[in-house]
């Protein structure tokens, strides 16, 4: 500051003519930061509400704009961020800022689990103005976050050999089994290059480039045939969550498109040889009303939405279906000649509510507000029993939900006899009033949710999978997929992380009982007390 006075001239006008010319900066720069914000606001309003229709007709469509929104969004934010002095992650926001409100920061939480490295900086022994003895009163003690690199590694596994003294016999140690026999690649190794393809959608032509740099050539054909035994080493345990999944007498499904190469479309010059097929994700979710079963999700691929897939499915599945208006679910909810259905339909509030929202956009409907409101009254009463007993749940929603839900069906049907008969306000009524019985089931059984939420957010890492690949490789390809999110979100679902679950796993599953292999699975895993040679 000194320094920079210093260099001010001594003559008024001259100090006048920097001042007018520093205002005139600043209110450039302050008009260019509002209209910077009032952009990120106004991206940040359009992504929320194109997500609220995300599942609708055209839903790959809206989630690839999304997907371009939220890139520009990100640039802009970082734009922001390099241009400003920004606080500490702890800090609060000023309370004089006049610019476009800015999303509140969060301070980044870190698992107690996670390593810690303390490093004490000491002043010494002696006082550095008397040279008096320094005797401890107490410390200042701040945390930052920091990065180890990943690092590979050559384990060389070396067997001695030994010969008795006294009868020449030779003696030594059997080598360890392999996840797979005659390869390079250790247990924690393949579980990395599973989380990184599957879980965090890295392709494996940069897998390569990123073990390039850490110095291995590992050649894409390798990583290839690694990924392909991995899953076949896998393939029983995952076998034995769908089939554990799968049997639950409640299940939340969903569906969503995705692109898959297809060779004999090219070869027919038909397109570019791409083609859509379906991943439906089944999911068990019990915590929202304390149930016992574990958590999981079972995601299968089908080459298209024909409604055979979702019957060879639920082949053996009884008990109630939570699930949006597909067509092929129809026939699932037909009663058997004893006239007992094997599967009951429960609607998706969410799903109602959404084509509401929609045409509130479109219309400003009035009629679609109040819609919305009484929707809204509903789920504020959920709100309040998440995580409680389903008898507790039962009986809130007998005496605060039930007469709201005969009171919006009322409602809707004097409306429809009062709107066009053709317009989406009309549909949305008439899809409520037609799956009225789906739309209560929730007011019988407190286990059942109000909304389809669970299974749509099974199917997120779908969509941001998109963000990193155009299209899975053919059939096989969208099969693996899918059963390699069976295995890895289920264990996050369960709260394990994935790459020390595989890691474990891999090492284990060779040499582990058949017998015994419920044992494995995430909700009843637990790693061993010594490490496994993670060499093998």
């Amino acid at each position: 500051m000194q320094n920079d006075a210093a260099i001010l001239p001594e003559d008024p006008a001259l100090l006048k003519a920097m001042i007018a010319a520093l205002q005139a900066e600043n209110a450039r720069m302050s008009a260019t930061i509002r209209a910077h914000d009032q952009l990120i606001q106004t991206l940040r309003l359009r992504i929320a509400k194109l997500k609220k229709q995300a599942f609708g007709k055209s839903s790959e469509k809206v989630e690839r704009e999304i997907e371009q929104l939220e890139l520009a969004l990100e640039d802009l934010l970082i734009a922001a961020a390099e241009s400003a002095t920004a606080p500490a992650d702890d800090a609060p926001a000023s309370a004089g800022d006049d610019t476009i409100e800015r999303k509140p920061r969060r301070r980044p939480r870190v698992s107690d689990t996670t390593p810690r490295e303390r490093r004490e900086l000491d002043p010494g022994t002696c006082c550095p103005d008397c040279g008096g003895d320094l005797r401890l009163v107490g410390e200042d003690v701040s945390d930052m976050l920091d990065l180890v690199a990943a690092q590979l590694k050559v384990l060389q596994i070396a067997r001695l050999k030994k010969s008795c003294r006294r009868c020449e016999k030779m003696v030594q140690e059997p080598a360890p089994s392999r996840p797979i026999p005659g390869s390079m690649a250790s247990t924690a190794l393949l579980a990395y290059i599973l989380v990184s393809k599957f879980d965090d959608h890295i392709p494996l032509y940069r897998l390569n480039e990123i073990f390039a740099r850490m110095g291995a050539d590992i050649p894409d054909s390798t990583l290839v045939d690694w990924c392909g035994r991995a899953m076949k080493v896998l393939a029983p345990l995952i076998e034995r969550i769908e089939a554990d999944i799968m049997a639950s007498d409640l299940l939340h499904a969903d569906d969503t498109p995705i692109r898959v190469l297809d060779k004999s479309l090219r070869d027919r010059g038909l397109g570019k040889g791409v083609k859509k097929g379906r991943i439906w994700a089944y999911v068990r979710d019990q915590r929202p009303w304390a149930g016992a079963a574990p958590p999981g999700a079972v995601y299968t691929f089908a080459p298209d939405w024909k409604e055979e897939h979702v019957h060879r499915h639920l082949a053996n599945t009884r008990g109630i279906l939570q699930a949006d208006g597909y067509k092929g679910y129809a026939k699932l909810y037909s009663p058997d000649p004893d006239g007992t259905p094997r599967l009951r339909e429960a609607a998706c509030w969410a799903h109602l509510r959404r084509d509401f929202h929609d045409e509130l956009s479109k219309t400003k409907s009035a009629i679609a507000r109040e819609a919305l409101d009484r929707i809204g009254a509903l789920y504020d009463i959920e709100r309040e029993i998440t995580g409680q007993p389903a008898d507790i749940r039962l009986a809130a929603r007998q005496k605060y939900s039930a007469p709201k839900v005969d009171a919006f069906f009322a409602w809707a049907e004097s409306q429809l006899a009062l709107i066009p008969g053709k317009g989406d306000l009309a549909k949305a009524f008439r899809y409520g009033l037609s799956r009225r019985a789906a739309f209560s089931l929730f007011l019988e059984d407190g286990r059942v949710a109000i909304d389809n939420n669970p299974a749509e957010r099974a199917l997120r890492p779908i969509g941001i999978g998109r963000k990193n690949w155009l299209f899975a490789g053919a059939d096989t390809g969208a099969e693996t997929l899918a059963r390699a999110m069976t295995v890895i979100e289920t264990a996050k679902m369960n709260g394990l992380d994935p790459h020390a679950y595989l890691a474990d796993i891999l090492a284990r599953i060779h040499d582990h009982k058949i017998n015994r292999l419920d044992e494995l699975l995430p909700w009843n895993w637990s790693p061993l007390a010594v490490p496994n040679a993670e060499a093998a």
